[in-house]
């Protein structure tokens, strides 16, 4: 039995609209990553996560309880739950990471500052007045509710006189970059991935070789972004040897995570094929995009073989002891 298009979209959407997320965090839950980093309130140049790191690991634990539920009684129940959600919000009950998983994606984050900072790059943050960007809703092609959310996100900017911003990952500069303009009239602020502004910045070379990697490229940020070469120019500067599977580039295979949410069981299957695909080597492998970590790292049965970008180029760069230590200002 198929898991319930129609309500599963409802909730998220419902989400949205009333409550600013397709899954809703606390405002602490949200900036708990800042913690003792001191970036500035707001500028006209803002690192935007766009939430999307701190939604993963709520994501991930809700898409395996989805996955146990395909086949299940209880999936006759979800339009009823879809109107529950319209007055309590349900989705809250479905996802309970651990402490150290949000910990993880919370590092990733700090991570991403620190390596920001170091190449000399002044950027501030919007802390709770920031806005998930709508790109899960955006890929299941709601679009009535993505355009009310988009003018949402951009009076937030205007309101803060933000002329450009910084993304963390390939769905929310996807979303800025090209998504904003065209449902949004006079969305012109400048957008960069992190990736890009620091392949610009003045990073130093790491002083020592770090080893090989076999890098996993995000479908968003080949395909339509171009973020290619800069990924592998950072960890070649960080030290590593980089490899690449046959199927990368804007060629490479995608991790399953778009349609996560309503075909939990096929999107697993397709992570797991990617995952034979990256072992091939025997190497550590580094995604760039959140989705494409949680879904490899479920694959692989949350190992350590798959990591964030960000945790390889600080471990070489900021001399931080390995992706699960804690990255500390």
């Amino acid at each position: 039995m198929s898991l319930p298009k129609k309500a599963i979209l409802g909730i998220l959407t419902d989400n949205l609209l009333n409550r600013g997320s397709v899954l809703p965090l606390s405002d602490r839950t949200a900036i708990q990553w800042s913690d003792g980093l001191d970036i500035p309130r707001g500028g006209e140049t803002v690192l935007y996560t766009g939430h999307m790191y701190q939604i993963m690991p709520y994501l991930g634990t809700m898409a395996n309880r989805m996955k146990a539920m395909e086949n299940s009684w209880i999936t006759k129940f979800m339009n009823l739950g879809r109107f529950v959600n319209r007055f309590i919000n349900v989705s809250r009950f479905m996802a309970f990471p651990g402490k150290n998983e949000k910990q993880t994606y919370n590092n990733i984050l700090r991570a991403i500052a620190l390596l920001l900072r170091k190449g000399g790059v002044k950027y501030g943050y919007l802390y709770e007045d920031e806005l998930y960007s709508g790109a899960l809703i955006y890929d299941q092609g709601v679009d009535m509710a993505l355009a009310n959310h988009a003018r949402r996100v951009r009076r937030v900017f205007e309101d803060h006189g933000v002329r450009k911003v910084i993304t963390v990952d390939p769905h929310t500069t996807n979303m800025l970059r090209h998504v904003y303009p065209e449902i949004l009239e006079d969305f012109d602020l400048e957008v960069q991935s992190y990736l890009e502004v620091l392949a610009d910045a003045d990073l130093e070379n790491a002083e020592k070789s770090n080893g090989e990697v076999m890098i996993h490229d995000s479908c968003v940020y080949a395909r339509y972004e171009g973020v290619i070469e800069q990924p592998r120019y950072l960890l070649r500067r960080a030290g590593f040897t980089v490899k690449s599977p046959e199927l990368s580039g804007a060629l490479t295979h995608c991790c399953g995570g778009p349609i996560e949410s309503l075909f939990p069981s096929r999107a697993h299957e397709i992570a797991a094929k990617r995952m034979e695909q990256l072992r091939t080597m025997g190497d550590p492998i580094a995604a760039m995009c959140p989705i494409c970590l949680v879904n490899l790292k479920q694959a692989g049965k949350n190992n350590d073989e798959v990591g964030d970008i960000a945790e390889f180029l600080a471990r070489a760069l900021l001399e931080v002891p390995g992706p699960k230590e804690r990255v500390t200002a």
